[in-house]
């Protein structure tokens, strides 16, 4: 049976840090640099948080709840909103496994531990994951040449 954790990153875990802005910039194109800068600057904020899923000690998904995602550059009506999950991120070959579902599961009890009252993200590829997860459509955006749905989660206890 494999073993699955889920890990908090901290400031010591530069291989894990480098793995994760690997994936971003592979999937998304985000650049190295960005993705590096934002993760180190999250690190030291309680508020913040970035999370490594790992099976048999072997990383296989990340994802993060952050104050600023790429969506309120574009449209900043959503800076009201303080809390947004996002990067979620599982390595190719893992996917349609459960394994995005476990790491939002795991992020949103984490909210709730920090006793955020709600999280946001957007997605314009993971909306059914998102809605069998319970989370609530709020509006679709353009965001560049995408249509995004961006969705909220009131974290009961």
């Amino acid at each position: 049976m494999s073993q699955f954790e889920f890990k908090i990153l901290s400031s010591h875990d530069h291989e894990l840090i480098s793995l994760i802005t690997n994936w971003y910039h592979e999937e998304w194109k985000i650049p190295l640099d960005k993705s590096f800068a934002k993760i180190k600057s999250l690190l030291s904020d309680e508020t913040q948080l970035q999370v490594v899923m790992t099976i048999d000690s072997v990383p296989i998904a990340t994802g993060g709840i952050y104050h600023h995602v790429g969506l309120l550059d574009h449209q900043p009506k959503f800076k009201i909103h303080k809390h947004w999950l996002g990067l979620v991120y599982t390595i190719p070959e893992m996917r349609r496994n459960g394994y995005g579902a476990l790491l939002c599961e795991q992020l949103e009890f984490l909210a709730k531990q920090r006793r955020f009252s709600e999280l946001y993200l957007f997605s314009d590829t993971a909306v059914d994951l998102y809605a069998r997860l319970d989370w609530e459509k709020v509006e679709m955006v353009p965001l560049g040449s995408r249509l995004v749905t961006v969705m909220k989660k009131i974290m009961n206890e």
